[in-house]
């Protein structure tokens, strides 16, 4: 369990801090505000995270290897190594390949809404998941991960359909 403070940055449309609020109030007002998304990759593949069923949202969706928000005081990247450690048992080197804002609804008083940085590491080494987190993880190719997307977009995080084409695009550069 995590031991951070749950006060959120809030955020102008351009990223600019505008002052925090707890979690539950940035969820439930909509407030906008900072957060990321961890892809990890091996080689060509790409690590999905099933979401526990007990999440307060999308459970049971399939995600990238972890997301949530930085805290205040918190570096951006520095956060998302605390989280890999907390979800995944595992940390690596993370580099920033893009950021959007997504708006969406779960239910009357929950809503994401969220300037994300987009996160990127490489790593090939073992995971610990924590189970109240994680129901399971998988690796996908690029080309199972379109086709999943277009034949299943349900299946996954709301999230997750926005970003996940911004890091098949980043790793199909050539070097």
């Amino acid at each position: 369990m995590s031991e951070r403070t749950e006060d959120l940055i809030l955020v102008d449309a351009l990223d600019r801090p505008i002052g925090t609020a707890a979690k539950g109030e940035a969820h439930a007002a909509p407030l906008l505000h900072r957060a990321f998304s961890v892809f990890l990759c091996d080689g060509e593949r790409l690590l999905l995270q099933k979401r526990a069923a007990g999440k307060y949202h999308s459970g049971g969706l399939w995600a990238n290897a972890c997301c949530s928000h930085p805290r205040c005081g918190e570096d951006t990247v520095h956060s998302a190594q605390l989280r890999l450690t907390e979800e995944l048992g595992m940390t690596c080197p993370l580099g920033e390949i893009g950021s959007f804002v997504y708006y969406h609804r779960f239910a009357a008083d929950l809503y994401e809404y969220e300037y994300d940085h987009v996160l990127l590491g490489q790593y090939d080494g073992a995971f610990y998941p924590d189970p109240s987190e994680i129901e399971t993880l998988r690796w996908v190719t690029a080309a199972e991960l379109t086709q999943e997307l277009r034949e299943h977009p349900e299946r996954f995080a709301p999230w997750f359909i926005t970003a996940a084409p911004m890091v098949l695009r980043h790793l199909s550069r050539p070097i």
